[in-house]
């Protein structure tokens, strides 16, 4: 996958007590995953993958920093990504390349690594041609999820590339300056990810995953809030825009940029896969 933030929070952060989350539940069977066909596993390059989600017929959402390669900080060029709509033991429901990209206009892929690139880890995806297929249905959105809400996951990672798996309760342990704070369960290949709130009668993506995190030694995951994102990525693709940034130095290992986020969080840049 591409890279990926892992940050330690310090016990100074508020976090709202939870009730117990549900465990992972693999979606690999054809039944099991049919309400998801529209999350897929984002191929990068042919050297990696993130998560993504449908939220149109032909836009896919997922995290800025799954754009870029590591090496080189370049932006990936859009047809070098391809969205395997419901993949799971080797077949998807659609194949689709990507067209057109944007990212967040706020989000920088060199430099610090702050609450403020979290907050912005947010792109929006235009395939090169919509997925009509009726098991593929997008999903909807809504407005960020309140502290202590109910909501879940489906995600693909380094353990279970081959088909996504489903955690239906986690909850929203903190919410500051725009980042999510939840106890879900993400890891590498996550990114992405979207974030599900469940009131209503269907689920709506109402996060995506864009980094994993520690609080008082309890793994958490990072996320932005949608809400005005999202409306400035649908802006910039209806306008045509193309946010094109130059190369910028590679980044390998493990390093601390010394830089604190939201309530103290100290966030350190690993390399990998």
């Amino acid at each position: 996958m591409r890279q990926w933030l892992t940050g330690l929070v310090m016990a100074c952060l508020p976090v709202l007590a939870l009730a117990e989350d549900s465990r992972l539940r693999s979606l690999e069977t054809t039944d099991a995953g049919r309400q998801w066909d529209a999350v897929g596993r984002l191929d990068i390059d042919g050297v990696g993958f993130c998560t993504g989600a449908l939220i149109a017929p032909d836009l896919v959402l997922t995290a800025a920093h799954c754009l870029f390669d590591k090496a080189t900080k370049a932006r990936i060029r859009p047809e070098r990504l391809e969205f395997l709509a419901g993949f799971r033991s080797g077949r998807a429901s659609a194949y689709r390349y990507v067209k057109r990209a944007v990212v967040h206009p706020g989000y920088v892929y060199d430099g610090e690594v702050t609450s403020e690139r979290v907050r912005n880890d947010v792109a929006l995806l235009q395939l090169q041609r919509p997925i009509r297929n009726t098991t593929v249905v997008p999903f909807e959105t809504a407005d960020r999820p309140r502290k202590g809400e109910q909501i879940g996951v489906v995600s693909y990672a380094k353990d279970r590339a081959d088909a996504p798996a489903l955690q239906e309760v986690c909850g929203v342990m903190a919410r500051q300056e725009g980042i999510l704070v939840m106890s879900c369960d993400v890891d590498y290949g996550s990114s992405g990810a979207p974030i599900f709130s469940f009131e209503g009668d269907m689920p709506r993506i109402v996060s995506v995953v864009s980094a994993k995190a520690e609080v008082r030694g309890r793994r958490v995951a990072l996320g932005t809030e949608l809400n005005e994102p999202l409306d400035l990525l649908r802006a910039e693709l209806a306008s045509d825009a193309r946010f094109l940034k130059a190369p910028l130095a590679g980044d390998h290992g493990v390093t601390s940029t010394g830089a604190r986020g939201a309530a103290g969080a100290k966030f350190v840049r690993p390399g990998g896969g």
